[in-house]
């Protein structure tokens, strides 16, 4: 196959996760995950775990920009079988993102339990053809 391609389509366009940071990691599980925003905090290593929301955005936005995690809020769900639940909803334009993500509301658990209209990020197309 590789004879049947030029020499300009043989190169990665995405890096192994092995070359992301932990912190980028830590954003694709979540992203893979399609947990709230809060569920990062678990796999974040110090520092950054029990550091400020602001030394965060900068990690995450790039992964944003790059096209390969889209932040949303989860919406309301209905299963075939009539169950109701959440689902992430439409992506949050990027040009919104970064003041979303400066909410620091937007990075803890909710207090009521409700995860309805919580930040979630999930993965784009892009983001799902990176190895693992």
């Amino acid at each position: 196959m590789a004879a049947l391609l030029g020499c300009d389509t043989l190169h990665v366009s995405y890096p192994a996760t092995d070359q992301l940071s932990s912190a980028e990691r830590a954003f694709m599980i979540n992203a893979t995950e399609i947990d709230i925003l809060a569920g990062v905090w678990g796999d974040l290593d110090e520092p950054l775990h029990s550091g400020p929301v602001s030394a965060l955005v900068p990690i995450l936005l790039p992964l944003v920009d790059r096209g390969w995690i889209e932040v949303c809020r989860l919406a309301p769900w209905t299963a075939p079988d009539g169950s109701l639940g959440l689902q992430p909803g439409l992506p949050i334009p990027k040009q919104d993102v970064p003041a979303v993500l400066a909410d620091i509301e937007n990075w803890e658990y909710p207090q009521s339990g409700e995860w309805l209209g919580c930040l979630t990020l999930t993965l784009t197309e892009a983001g799902r053809e990176i190895p693992r």
